[in-house]
């Protein structure tokens, strides 16, 4: 299977030797056990739960066909654990492998992947800053799969600015109680696993987000009773039908405090990195499987005829193949960059991590969506029908702009903290990054888009948040840039990339230079 190759040479290629406890041959084995068990089981119902969608039958979520069955068997073969320590019942395999697994997951069907995949960061949260007897207690109920969790901070008034959570826990004679309403909450019920540890911000005390506190609220008490938590009503989505996304009321629900009052902030920022790099690779995922329809379908489809007369496959048309390549490049570069960053943040370079983040989530959802919306222009009115699953495809991909973060604010967090926090040390880390690709050869193409994309640095500190999206657009294109320059250097022999490298080089540098362009002025619409 070409993605999965590609997979693994991309996180190789982006330096994965240098993680601690590597192993490429195991987690190449691991990658194609979980994608023979993906192929097999998950990716079948991904269509039809797409159509069905989940109930919401009597205050519970019901999940379509298949899915609760598909799920435990996803958990009786371990993978829920598979990021867990191995003294808590996981396999210890590293975040590096838990990408390989989560793309694939992602591509097989999202809509589960939502549902499960929030329990390996609430596993690395709760290792971070729960107590020891805490972990003992949620920890190993992750990793087997007997509970799923949630993330619950989004309300109907705190989107984006959780200064304005207005969730509140009070503590008594009995501990911490929660009251208070929770939207789009992923997972918020289902009926897949016993029980569901929710994790919940809760304002303990007036500081805007400093008053903020961590707590874990599980649906189901130790005593058998459910807990004060219900689900209102789920959302009615354009995409990901199959996946619950729930309005949460808490009602005197019982909680225990996570880590250190007023600290739920900075808790919940230590996952911030690994989830915004697996939503990247959420959209990587779909533009992987909307390129490979595609790429089936026009090496297929006779239309027209050659320049000779004899009959022609799409694939031969230069504007299909245009595109074909276009996609391909474009799903490449942005799953090397996010692997980049993968590494980055393994291997301690701190700096380079966090300013490699926000590109990598904004470039991931991107050209999920892009890649989808091309590959149906390539199968033209065929693309637009469910048949091919395109339209499914494109719906599902779209939400990766928009959650963890909306693309907007990263690109403002890119132009803000990435270019003046700690006097400008994750912009210097990127710009080191760049200048060991182009290896000091002072004629090369890199150092020349390097110092136009310090010219721009130096605009945007000026005027970040106008520049922000154009310094956004810049950065990626430069690092895209230094991708295919590697490529073109260091892999002479694979004919398929070399045969994208023109392409992609030229649209890096055009995407660069677009940036530099004055941002234009908002003029008053002509009255008519």
């Amino acid at each position: 299977m070409a993605t999965l190759d590609d997979s693994i040479w991309s996180l190789e290629f982006a330096g994965a030797a240098r993680i601690p406890g590597w192993d490429g041959a195991l987690a190449r084995e691991v990658q194609q056990h979980f994608a023979a068990f993906a192929e097999g089981r998950i990716a079948p119902l991904d269509g039809p739960g797409d159509l069905q969608g989940c109930r919401f039958d009597k205050g519970r979520v019901v999940l379509p066909d298949g899915f609760a069955d598909a799920y435990r068997e996803l958990a009786e073969g371990g993978w829920q654990g598979l990021s867990a320590p191995a003294e808590f019942g996981g396999q210890a395999q590293g975040p590096a492998v838990q990408a390989l697994v989560s793309e694939i997951f992602s591509g097989a069907c999202h809509a589960l992947q939502m549902v499960t995949g929030l329990a390996p960061g609430a596993v690395r949260l709760l290792r971070m800053v729960a107590s020891p007897e805490q972990q003992a207690r949620f920890i190993p109920e992750l990793a087997s799969g007997a509970w799923l969790a949630t993330m619950c901070l989004t309300e109907p008034e705190a989107g984006s600015d959780l200064s304005r959570i207005r969730t509140c826990a009070r503590q008594g004679a009995d501990g911490w109680q929660i009251d208070g309403e929770k939207i789009f909450i992923s997972g918020g019920d289902q009926d897949a696993s016993g029980n569901i540890l929710h994790l919940v911000l809760a304002r303990t005390g007036p500081e805007r987000t400093r008053g903020l506190s961590l707590f874990a609220c599980p649906a189901i008490l130790p005593d058998g009773q459910r807990n004060g938590v219900r689900v209102a009503r789920i959302e009615h989505k354009m995409g990901l039908h199959a996946s619950p996304t729930c309005h949460m009321v808490f009602d005197a629900c019982q909680a225990e405090l996570i880590g250190e009052p007023g600290q739920g902030l900075a808790a919940m920022f230590l996952l911030m990195n690994h989830a915004r790099l697996d939503v990247g690779l959420q959209g990587v995922a779909h533009a992987a499987r909307a390129h490979a329809i595609a790429q089936a379908h026009a090496v297929e489809r006779v239309q027209g005829r050659d320049a000779d007369g004899r009959p022609a496959r799409l694939a031969d048309h230069p504007d299909v193949a245009r595109m074909l390549a276009e996609m391909d490049s474009r799903t490449l570069a942005a799953r090397a960059l996010i692997h980049t960053a993968l590494v980055a943040l393994e291997t301690g370079q701190d700096a380079l991590a966090e300013f490699l983040t926000p590109m990598a989530k904004v470039t991931g959802s991107d050209t999920g969506t892009a890649v989808a919306d091309t590959a149906i222009q390539v199968l033209g009115g065929y693309g637009y029908l469910q048949e091919y699953r395109l339209e499914q495809t494109y719906r599902d991909a779209r939400i990766c702009a928009i959650y963890e973060g909306a693309n907007g604010i990263h690109a403002l967090t890119l132009a803000t903290r990435g270019l003046s926090h700690a006097g400008g040390a994750q912009a210097a880390a990127f710009a080191r990054h760049i200048e060991s690709v182009a290896q000091d050869q002072p004629n090369d193409l890199l150092q020349t888009a390097l110092h136009d994309w310090q010219s721009l640095a130096d605009q945007v500190r000026a005027a970040p948040a106008e520049m922000a999206h154009a310094f956004m657009q810049g950065s990626i294109a430069l690092m895209n840039l230094a991708f295919w320059q590697r490529v073109a250097r260091e892999c002479p022999d694979d004919a398929r990339l070399q045969a994208l490298v023109p392409m992609a080089r030229h649209r890096a540098v055009q995407r660069l230079k677009a940036s530099l362009q004055p941002v234009p002025q908002a003029r008053e619409p002509a009255l008519c």
